[in-house]
């Protein structure tokens, strides 16, 4: 791996992912991921002259770490329109699909960014820094019962309610635009005793609205239905319980809801195979890399 992509991104659970993904060194790859490229140079690093990797990504910086290899195509693209990119470039079923849905160490060190409370700056969150709404915007512009909901539902806060509450207070006197603006305004209702674990909360939560994230990888777990050969392997690596719940859901029924369909006769009418349990980094893993303490490894065959 080269030095830009260490410092860009370190992949989590490399080998056993890509040991998970790639059975056919001939076969036709997606990293719907792409990020720093760690996992995708480990995957065209298994392919012979006949296999090909498209990575995906929506951000442009991720375009500084591209693999300069005949076997390796770039996709500047949301992962949710995988399956259309995939037929473009001529492609009606691949072998193998990856997705490591965690936020890259690159992400969270660029101030200029806002994923980060560590640091002050504009409060962006964008992963596509050229369209949609900021998260500033949100706080800024969403209504109270809004912004409360989605504190809820995206960051599992209890106290969502209040937290609006107090960003619609402050609004009143003067725009919201800088992280330090948003902690002034929710550290007195968190607590300065929960303060890291509760605003790391506050943050995923604008970062899932900001670049809808529950709705694209809703669409892209979707896809991969259509989009895997039979014994097509899916490997997706997860950070939180809503992402988490969602690939398990599909791998187990086929949707997001994880309703299990039967036909005429009773038979559970399921499309993927689960490959083994969940894995989770081992202890060298997490301390070296800490941020894979939260992560999680499904891997499924299509049927």
């Amino acid at each position: 791996m080269t030095e830009a992509a260490d410092i860009y991104h370190v992949p989590v659970l490399l080998k056993q992912s890509v040991d998970g993904l790639v059975n056919d060194t001939e076969g036709i790859y997606v990293d719907a991921t792409f990020g720093g490229g760690g996992h995708s140079r480990e995957i065209v690093s298994r392919l012979s002259g006949k296999g090909h990797l498209y990575g995906f990504d929506q951000d442009q910086d991720a375009m500084k770490n591209i693999i300069e290899d005949k076997r390796f195509t770039f996709v500047y693209s949301n992962f949710r329109y995988m399956r259309n990119f995939m037929r473009w470039y001529g492609h009606d079923k691949v072998d193998g699909i990856l997705a490591d849905l965690g936020v890259s160490w690159h992400h969270f060190d660029d101030s200029s960014r806002g994923f980060s409370f560590r640091f002050d700056g504009p409060i962006d969150m964008r992963m596509n820094q050229k369209d949609g709404m900021t998260a500033a915007d949100i706080l800024n512009d969403y209504p109270e019962e809004k912004l409360a909901s989605l504190f809820y539902l995206y960051g599992e806060l209890q106290n969502g309610r209040q937290l609006a509450q107090a960003i619609v207070r402050k609004r009143q006197n003067t725009r919201m635009e800088t992280v330090s603006a948003l902690m002034d305004t929710v550290i007195p209702v968190i607590g300065r005793e929960r303060e890291k674990k509760e605003m790391a909360k506050v943050f995923q939560a604008l970062r899932m609205e900001v670049n809808h994230e529950v709705d694209a990888l809703k669409e892209m777990l979707l896809s991969t239905v259509g989009l895997l050969k039979p014994e097509g392997r899916l490997v997706v690596i997860t950070y939180h319980s809503i992402e988490d719940r969602m690939v398990k859901n599909l791998i187990k029924s086929g949707n997001i809801e994880g309703d299990v369909q039967t036909d005429f006769y009773g038979n559970r009418l399921v499309p993927f195979r689960q490959l083994c349990k969940p894995v989770i980094p081992d202890a060298e893993e997490q301390s070296r890399n800490p941020r894979s303490r939260s992560a999680k490894l499904r891997m499924a065959v299509k049927i």
